[in-house]
């Protein structure tokens, strides 16, 4: 029971240290989007080439390549999610009236 307490607790600790730092910096939501995007994007890259390394036969360790596709589906479904958040908080706002 400690050791989920700890582990609770550095989560904690490890979220606030986000924060601070995406609340100190200039960093702006452009580019924290396109930086996301890329990444996915890499993901995706890298489930694609593990999927064509299982067709070809030449995958070394099939638990990995199934790892990186796993990968893949799970951030593509994250950043439609959001995609989808995004685009439902616009219309929210743009069915505001002033």
């Amino acid at each position: 029971m400690t050791s989920s307490i700890d582990k609770l607790s550095s989560l904690n600790t490890i979220a606030k240290t986000a924060v601070d730092k995406a609340g100190t910096s200039n960093t702006d939501f452009s580019k924290i989007l396109k930086e996301s995007l890329e990444e996915v994007n890499d993901t995706q890259v890298r489930g694609d080439r593990a999927m064509a390394d299982i067709a070809t036969g030449e995958v070394k360790d099939l638990h990995q390549a199934a790892i990186a596709i796993n990968k893949a589906e799970t951030s593509m479904k994250m950043m439609l999610e959001i995609r989808n958040k995004a685009l439902n908080a616009y219309k929210e706002i743009a069915r505001t009236q002033i």
